[in-house]
């Protein structure tokens, strides 16, 4: 049996909202193995990107208990997550959150270098060149096309090797074939690292080259 490295227990989310007390997620449980790919999906407003927020530490449940890579995420300070993240974490977002005024080279090098890791420069000029990038080494954002951010993103979201990946729609703002191309190097990444990855999904395509699929409807896992 794999090791569960992620798992919640009635986990839920309110918020105030002008109308009331609004609830986003609902006593959710869920358990993901070790080196296993997820999807969240469900309809706009359903709690995929809540529920990612809470899996990651981004955010706090109103209710319910987070466990990731063996520490519980709801008993720690916001310095406690950060630096879990920092260890064991990943991300890959739909809008890529690239640092604008860094080159593509000195984004990948940046968690490295958060982390005190040795030979950033070079690990992270390996990573690119690997993506196809070497000759975008010391471009801006602002001077790549959409799918060199999400793969200047995906690299910087495996220089790390995390343990787990989370990835926000990350072909969402992709033409179709330039989002084919991303997710299947986001797929083949994740298999090289053996990397557990939850991905949050509108396409129900991409949604079944994960291992399983989490729906969710108005908050609640659909059973």
């Amino acid at each position: 049996m794999q090791d569960i490295v992620l798992r919640t227990e009635a986990l839920s989310k309110k918020v105030s909202s002008p109308e009331g007390s609004l609830t986003i997620l609902d006593d959710v449980r869920i358990a993901v193995q070790s080196g296993e790919s997820v999807a969240l999906v469900g309809p706009s407003g359903a709690g995929k990107t809540t529920l990612l927020a809470l899996l990651a530490g981004l955010d706090r449940p109103s209710h319910g208990h987070v466990w990731l890579c063996g520490e519980e995420l709801t008993a720690l300070d916001e310095d406690g997550r950060a630096r879990l993240r920092g260890d064991r974490v990943g991300f890959v977002f739909q809008s890529f959150h690239l640092v604008p005024s860094l080159t593509a080279l000195e984004n990948v090098m940046l968690p490295l270098e958060l982390t005190g890791a040795d030979g950033a420069k070079a690990r992270a000029t390996d990573a690119l060149t690997s993506m196809g990038l070497g000759e975008r080494l010391g471009h801006y954002p602002n001077q790549l096309s959409g799918g060199e951010k999400q793969r200047v993103a995906i690299s910087r979201a495996f220089i790390t090797k995390p343990e787990v990946l989370f990835a926000d729609e990350p072909t969402g703002n992709l033409d179709t074939a330039t989002g084919e191309r991303v997710a299947s190097l986001l797929f083949d990444l994740n298999k090289e690292f053996q990397t557990t990855l939850v991905l949050v999904t509108h396409d129900r395509e991409l949604a079944a080259r994960c291992d399983r699929i989490i729906e969710l409807a108005s908050g609640k896992v659909v059973p």
